[in-house]
């Protein structure tokens, strides 16, 4: 049996070898020619799969090692009875921690309070519903808004796009769909953009194309509007006027986290066993973080000191910096180097790998909340 598996998953070589031979490959470069004698197929978000990629290939099975499934044809799978399996929700902890990195870090920079403050979270699945419990430790006033999950819960207090995108935080979460009830692509567009309030706080960690990129470049600076981007329409082309104007940027790497890739392979390794009908078992242990012990010198919330314990975990300003030498790269290298970014991307470690000292008890339950390990 032939796999051709996205060279960018964990333990890809090690792990599907129990299947049969594996041939590693660059998501962009896993073209229709490399596919005529594969069985299976297993990749990231960078591989757009349907018909011109499997047409007159043996592919029976596709697997995706990411939560999103917008780069799959799911009717042409169904229809030409290929088995699919995705990885929802393996890396809903890592995403949820960029962004409250990323709200930290815009807050402390900016000298914003955020005790009182309000956020409207847009989607509120796998990771939209950890944002919002790390937002309720926070202190801030949750909005949620999400109709599909509104339909199916309708005695839940929801909340509109439109009374969502006037919180002084709004940060998205939501899958990309192009058609339908619930379709998302450009769901910011210049008219919904333009009611978000004047200096608040945007971040989107979903799909580029939910937001109108255009549309968000000439607003930002109208009005003063401090943004946080993980994605970006069209990728890897990035659009470099809005590239320059963001607070923070980054190469689609919020759920990059060491858990969040391992918990992808293990789900699809496990959803190929049961296609299968094998057994096969791999040893995913990973090694302890070292040097994870932090101190925390106050005893109350301190938005300055708890981001300098955020960036000993997680420096977002050095994503930062790195997105933006692309600004000074010609279109092939910029290209080129996004890629390159997210290949040798340095995995972050999830939270829960850190113990944490504390003056006083007060704290106890906020960085319990956060999954770190407090040390009596």
């Amino acid at each position: 049996m032939k796999l051709v598996v996205d060279e960018n998953i964990s333990f890809a070589k090690e792990a599907f070898s129990l299947f049969g031979d594996v041939k590693l490959f660059a998501g962009r470069e896993i073209k229709n020619e490399i596919l005529k004698d594969a069985d299976i197929l297993i990749i990231r978000s960078v591989t757009n799969v349907d018909e011109s990629l499997l047409k007159n290939t043996q592919v029976r099975f596709v697997g995706t090692a990411t939560i999103g499934t917008d780069h799959i044809d799911l009717d042409y799978l169904k229809n030409n009875k290929i088995a699919f399996a995705d990885a929802k929700g393996c890396n809903a902890f890592a995403v949820a921690e960029y962004v409250l990195t990323a709200l930290i870090k815009i807050c402390s920079d900016e000298k914003i309070n955020s005790e009182g403050k309000s956020i409207g979270i847009v989607g509120v699945g796998n990771v939209g519903s950890k944002v919002l419990k790390f937002s309720e430790l926070l202190g801030l006033k949750v909005l949620k808004n999400d109709p599909p999950l509104q339909r199916k819960n309708p005695d839940e207090r929801f909340y509109s796009l439109e009374e969502a995108l006037q919180c002084d935080i709004v940060t998205l979460h939501t899958p990309l769909a192009f058609e339908g009830e619930d379709k998302t692509f450009h769901l910011l567009d210049e008219e919904k953009l333009s009611q978000l309030k004047d200096n608040s706080i945007l971040i989107n960690t979903s799909r580029g194309a939910v937001i109108d990129n255009n549309a968000l470049r000439k607003l930002i600076s109208q009005k003063k509007l401090k943004v946080a981007l993980d994605v970006w329409e069209n990728e890897p082309d990035v659009e470099l006027s809005l590239l320059e104007r963001v607070a923070i940027a980054s190469p689609h790497v919020a759920g990059y986290s060491l858990e969040g890739k391992v918990n992808g392979t293990i789900m699809i390794f496990n959803a190929l066993n049961t296609f299968l009908g094998t057994n096969y078992d791999f040893d995913f242990t990973l090694p302890e973080v070292k040097h994870n012990l932090f101190e925390y010198n106050q005893t109350d919330f301190d938005i300055d000191e708890f981001n300098e314990l955020l960036k000993s975990i997680y420096d977002i300003e050095s994503d930062t910096n790195q997105m933006k030498k692309m600004l000074y790269f010609n279109r092939e290298d910029r290209v080129k180097y996004f890629d390159e970014m997210r290949k040798n991307y340095p995995l972050r470690r999830e939270f829960n790998n850190y113990r944490i000292k504390l003056k006083s008890d007060k704290l106890k339950n906020f960085f319990e909340g956060l999954r770190f390990k407090v040390i009596e």
